[in-house]
């Protein structure tokens, strides 16, 4: 990594965290060096949006707990993240609250007895909204990158869905995909 080129990496974010460890967003900055930070920006219960209870398999009008965080690199904003969960597994959690999870979200699910084992993820790009433009420090008409998430449990429920926004100018995403010995059919 050099100047303010970062490649991110999916799989840490997607697993609990062992006990005591921190969050992987500020583990993976640390081990490159550098400071990585987030702040609660809302933290609590809505009303799902359309495209959330659609990714929660929720109806619509549904409540939903979420939390919006602000994602920094070295004091630069990096990430815009609205995470989202079904009621009934984030209410009367940390959650629903603006203080920051020891060893993250996925780590605090995986001891309410959800662990995730299937994610799926789209990539687009976009304009920002002004107010998401301001949290980002984009100048006008800079592009972000817009990347949805949804991580479904063994019994295929989904349990989280995640809406990131990315700096398109400050963000590389880099997929790997391994692929194992082929099977008889």
């Amino acid at each position: 990594m050099s100047g303010s080129e970062w490649t991110s990496r999916s799989m840490p974010y997607l697993t609990a965290r062992p006990p005591g460890a921190a969050d992987a967003w500020t583990e993976e900055a640390a081990e490159a060096g550098r400071r990585g930070s987030q702040r609660i920006l809302h933290a609590g219960e809505v009303v799902a949006p359309s495209g959330i209870a659609l990714m929660l398999g929720l109806t619509a009008g549904s409540t939903v707990v979420t939390r919006r965080r602000l994602i920094e690199l070295d004091d630069e904003p990096t990430e815009l993240t609205d995470t989202y969960y079904p009621r009934d597994i984030g209410v009367g959690t940390a959650l629903a609250g603006a203080a920051k999870i020891r060893g993250g979200a996925v780590t605090l699910l995986a001891t309410l007895g959800h662990v995730g084992v299937r994610v799926v993820e789209d990539v687009t790009a976009q304009i920002p909204l002004e107010e998401e433009r301001e949290q980002l420090r984009l100048g006008a008409g800079e592009p972000v990158l817009r990347l949805t998430r949804t991580t479904y449990d063994a019994a295929g429920r989904p349990i989280q869905a995640d809406v990131m926004l990315m700096p398109a100018g400050r963000q590389q995403l880099r997929y790997e995909i391994r692929l194992g010995p082929s099977q008889p059919g």
